[in-house]
């Protein structure tokens, strides 16, 4: 989960922030809104990545994923990018978890 989690956040965030502009340029939608609104999510994307060990992080990731396909009724792409992150964030929390311990594994037997 460490490092699919981290990777999924991470990238998303990015995306986030790019599509601040798109909002701003083609969806007339106040500027500092915007960028507030978006920075914020950024922010809150990037200081997940911190918790990414712990228990909050996955529940706080989900609602992520929905703000995130929810700001597709302003940028409407977000609702196929959202999803697109919504399903790796599924994987990531499904798959990370047994990835991560057969990594400690592999670390404690070597």
């Amino acid at each position: 989960m460490r490092v699919l989690g981290s990777s999924v956040l991470a990238l998303e965030a990015i995306v986030v922030l790019l599509a601040i502009p798109i909002a701003i340029n083609n969806e007339n939608v106040n500027s500092g809104l915007a960028l507030g609104v978006g920075a914020a999510i950024a922010l809150l994307m990037f200081l997940t990545i911190g918790l990414i060990t712990k228990p909050i992080a996955v529940p706080i990731g989900w609602t992520l994923q929905v703000i995130t396909v929810g700001s597709g009724f302003v940028v409407p792409t977000m609702f196929i990018i959202g999803g697109v992150f919504a399903l790796l964030w599924y994987f990531a929390v499904k798959n990370g978890q047994r990835i991560d311990r057969a990594r400690d594994l592999g670390e404690s037997a070597a």
